[in-house]
């Protein structure tokens, strides 16, 4: 059986031996660094002390075990998050503040808005993440999906989308461009509806945007409004699994071509409806999808012929 010796010395992790390039400038003797400081082993000469760790900082130090290193990078901000907001009427502590301190804050403020943006091009980005997070809200969308339209919004700018057409048809174009891509069941009615602008150069913009960019935006199927229709309409779990199976069995059959997807999946919880002898209302079932009942009735036929 092999042996060998025993190390003599310990190896200590913290201690990193410098390269002969780096030698003590007193003696030439051998140099180590460890957390704190660099030193001579042969003299004893402090070469380098108190090195700054750029490091994060995890400690914490107070009650709601809060960190000191910050808040996260965020693409929904121009700035990435990192700009700094000044307060109004209270201090860190939560302390009222002088009339005179608030004075000098409001003048703060004043001179940080001044100097926010250093372009027309940053002031446009700011300006339009802001609306794309106003729809997303207003839509309960979640931060992922926001985060992802913000990002798309800045691909806009970067290969100048936003010349001749406005910030707010540019910023509802990527959220509704973000919904194709993720399968999100909102029609082009839900996010215009919820814009500033007319659904009209929502539409222009989002082809723009679709064919600069080449999204990999997917037919939308009548399939993935079926769970948001039956929600707004409160049908049973029956019904919403039968209304799945008609839509499912139809676009197999390829008889969802060239139909509205919403439309489509309004008039087969319609017909499961009345399979389960829940009787719903055209009216009701089109008001949902936001189309016609003579959508629906006609629906009904294609559904019919296909004997489902």
């Amino acid at each position: 059986m092999a042996t060998r010796e025993i190390y003599e010395s310990t190896f200590d992790e913290d201690v990193q031996t410098e390269t002969e390039s780096n030698q003590c400038p007193e003696c030439d003797g051998r140099v180590t660094t460890n957390a704190i400081e660099t030193i001579c082993e042969d003299c004893g000469i402090v070469i380098d002390e108190q090195r700054i760790d750029h490091g994060p900082e995890w400690r914490t130090h107070d009650q709601n075990q809060r960190k000191r290193t910050g808040a996260p990078l965020t693409a929904t901000r121009h700035d990435r998050g990192l700009s700094t907001e000044i307060g109004r009427r209270t201090d860190a502590n939560g302390n009222e503040l002088s009339g005179r301190k608030r004075q000098r804050l409001a003048r703060m403020r004043r001179e940080q808005s001044r100097g926010r943006f250093q372009s027309k091009a940053e002031r446009n980005l700011a300006h339009g993440l802001g609306e794309v997070r106003r729809i997303a809200s207003v839509l309960e969308f979640t931060e992922s999906v926001c985060d992802q339209a913000c990002h798309l919004f800045r691909s806009a700018q970067t290969e100048d989308l936003l010349r001749g057409r406005s910030i707010e048809a540019i910023a509802a174009a990527s959220v509704y461009g973000v919904c194709r891509c993720n399968g999100l069941s909102r029609t082009l009615e839900d996010i215009a509806d919820v814009a500033r602008v007319k659904q009209s150069r929502v539409k222009s913009a989002y082809k723009t945007v679709n064919r600069e960019l080449g999204l990999p935006a997917q037919p939308v199927r009548p399939s993935e409004f079926i769970p948001r229709l039956a929600s707004e309409l409160d049908v049973s779990d029956s019904i919403r699994q039968r209304a799945r199976r008609l839509a499912a069995k139809a676009e197999s059959a390829s008889a969802t071509t060239g139909v509205r997807p919403s439309g489509f999946a309004a008039a087969c919880l319609y017909k499961a409806g009345r399979d389960e002898g829940q009787w719903l209302t055209q009216t009701e079932v089109a008001e949902a999808a936001n189309v016609t009942p003579s959508t629906i009735r006609s629906h009904q036929d294609s559904l019919a012929e296909l004997a489902l």
